[in-house]
C-alpha cells in the first residue's frame, strides 16, 4: 500500500516559526501521530507499506523528525502549489499495483480503523473518499451523492445552490484510489482557479468521468477530521488526545480523579488499582506498578514507579526509578539518576540526584542528597546535605546500612559513613566516619561575656 502525507505546509495562523505539522500534541509532533495510523493500518492489514511524507516549509526539520523511520521517504514539494501538485511530487515513488492512499500531517486524529472502513469500502478498483457530517458546514464542500449512495461529485461553498446549501455531509480530503487511476487524474489537473492551485478534489470528478466508482465513507466522528490550522485548533485537539488516553487508562483500571485533568505526553502503562489525582503530568515514558498513588499536581518524566508506592502532592520526578510501597512528597525532587529501593520515605523539600537509597531508608524532610550511595535503614536527618561538587568535579559519598545524621549535617564528599553510625547534629563531616560510632564534628558552644548587638543609627 502506498501512503502519502502532505507535510509541506507553512501554517501562517499557528504563527511561529516551527513548521505547523511539528507543533507538539501529547508530547510529540502531530506529524508522528498520522504516521503511527498509517503504521498500525498497515500492520492490521499485513501489508507493507511505502510511506511517502512530501515535505516544503521547514523540510530539513521535518526530515529530521523522521529519525528512527527508516522506511519512511520524502519528496520535496517547492514551491507548494496546493494539494494536487503535493501528491503529484511523490508520484515517482508510488507503486503502481497498489492503492494510494492519502493523509495529512495536520490532521492527527484519525485512527486506523476508520481509514480500514475507507479501504474496504473502495475495494481494488474503486476510489474511496472519507466524509463527515458537520452541522454546520459553511466553507466546506458538500457531497452530492446518487441513488446507489455513491459520491457524484463534491460542490464547494461559493458553486453550491438550492439543496446543496443543506447538505451537512462535507469532504474531508482524504482518500485512496487505484495508483494508475490517480497518476493519470493528477496529470489532467488545472489551477486554473482563484488561487492558482491544483486541488486534488478534483480528481473525484474525473473519477466519475470515467465511470470509476467513488465510494463515501462517513467517518464516525468530526474528532478523527479535525485540522489543525490554529494554535485554538491545536488545544483542542490535544483535549481530545488526552480524553482518548484517559479513557485508555481506565480500560486498564486505573482511577482518575478527572479525566479532563491529566496530561500525558508520552507513554504511559498502568497496572491495576492505580490512582491519579488531578493536574498529573506525565512526560516521556512512565510505568506504574498495580496500586500506586499519585497525588495532585505531580510531574512525572522517565520513571518506573513499584506496586503501592504512594506519590505525595506537588512532587517532580524525573529519569529516575523508584521500588515499591514507598512514599514521596509532598513538595520533593528526584532528579536523574536516583534510584529508591522497597519502603524508602522522600519527604516535603528534599531532593534526591543521581543517588541510590537502600530499602527502607528515609529522608523526610529539608534535604539534598546527591551522588551517593545510601544503605538500608539509614535515616538522614533534617537540613542534612551531601557536599557533593567542589567547583569542578563531583564525588561520591557512601553510606552503609543503619546510618543516622543529625539534623544541619553537611557530608563533604568523597566520604564512606559506616554501618550503624550517627553523626551529631549540624556536623560538618569532611573524613570517612568508624562504623556503629558517634561522630561529632562542630565547634565548642561558647557564650561571649559583654557582648551587646549592633543598632541602626537613626
Amino acid at each position: 500500500m502506498n501512503i502519502v502525507i502532505l507535510a509541506a505546509g507553512q501554517g501562517k495562523r499557528m504563527r511561529s516559526a516551527l513548521p505547523k505539522v511539528l507543533h507538539s500534541i501529547a508530547g510529540r509532533p502531530m506529524l508522528a501521530h498520522v504516521l503511527d495510523s498509517a503504521e498500525a493500518l498497515a500492520t492490521d492489514l499485513n501489508v507493507p507499506a511505502h510511506i511517502t511524507v512530501v515535505v516544503g516549509h521547514g523540510a530539513e526539520a521535518v526530515r529530521a523528525s523522521l529519525a528512527g523511520r527508516s522506511a519512511v521517504q520524502t519528496a520535496l514539494q517547492e514551491p507548494q502549489l496546493g494539494t494536487g501538485h503535493a501528491v503529484m511530487q511523490a508520484a515517482a515513488q508510488l507503486v503502481d499495483s497498489e492503492p494510494t492512499l492519502v493523509l495529512y500531517g495536520d490532521v492527527p486524529l484519525i485512527t486506523p480503523a476508520t481509514l480500514a472502513k475507507l479501504l474496504e469500502a473502495a475495494g481494488k478498483d474503486g476510489v474511496g473518499l472519507l466524509t463527515v457530517q458537520m452541522p454546520d458546514p459553511a466553507g466546506y464542500g458538500r457531497i452530492v451523492r446518487d441513488w446507489h449512495g455513491n459520491v457524484l461529485k463534491i460542490v464547494e461553498q461559493k458553486d453550491a445552490h438550492g439543496d446543496e446549501l443543506s447538505i451537512t455531509e462535507v469532504n474531508t480530503g482524504i482518500l485512496v484510489a487505484p495508483t494508475p487511476h490517480l497518476k493519470r487524474w493528477l496529470g489532467k489537473l488545472s489551477n486554473r482557479n482563484a488561487q492558482g492551485e491544483y486541488y486534488l478534489t478534483d480528481c473525484i470528478a474525473q473519477a466519475v468521468h470515467d465511470s470509476v466508482r467513488v465510494a463515501g465513507v462517513l467517518c464516525p466522528g468530526v474528532d478523527e477530521t479535525l485540522g489543525v490550522n490554529s494554535k485554538e485548533q491545536l488545544a483542542q485537539a490535544e483535549r481530545v488526545t488526552q480524553r482518548r488516553i484517559a479513557a485508555r487508562l481506565m480500560e486498564q483500571g486505573a482511577t482518575l480523579a478527572d479525566p479532563a485533568r491529566i496530561d500525558v505526553r508520552g507513554e504511559l502503562t498502568v497496572g491495576a488499582d492505580v490512582f491519579i489525582d488531578i493536574g498529573c503530568v506525565f512526560e516521556g515514558r512512565v510505568d506504574l506498578a498495580d496500586g500506586v498513588h499519585v497525588g495532585p499536581y505531580s510531574v512525572l518524566r522517565n520513571m518506573t514507579v513499584g506496586a503501592n508506592t504512594e506519590l505525595v502532592a506537588f512532587t517532580f520526578f524525573e529519569n529516575s526509578s523508584i521500588g515499591a510501597s514507598a512514599r514521596l512528597g509532598p513538595f520533593s525532587r528526584l532528579r536523574p539518576g536516583a534510584e529508591l529501593g522497597d519502603e524508602v520515605h522522600i519527604g516535603n523539600f528534599v531532593e534526591v540526584k543521581a543517588s541510590r537509597m537502600g530499602h527502607g531508608s528515609k529522608a523526610n524532610h529539608l534535604a539534598y542528597v546527591g551522588d551517593a550511595n545510601v544503605g538500608a535503614h539509614c535515616n538522614i536527618g533534617a537540613g542534612t546535605i551531601v557536599a557533593n561538587y567542589d567547583g569542578a568535579n563531583k564525588h561520591k559519598t557512601e553510606l552503609g546500612d543503619n546510618v543516622h545524621t543529625g539534623s544541619n549535617s553537611v557530608l563533604v564528599a568523597p566520604i564512606k559513613v559506616g554501618a550503624g553510625a550517627t553523626i551529631g547534629a549540624g556536623s560538618t563531616v569532611s573524613n570517612d566516619v568508624p562504623a556503629g560510632k558517634l561522630t561529632v564534628a562542630r565547634a565548642r558552644q561558647t557564650t561571649i561575656e559583654g557582648w551587646t548587638r549592633p543598632v541602626k543609627k537613626k
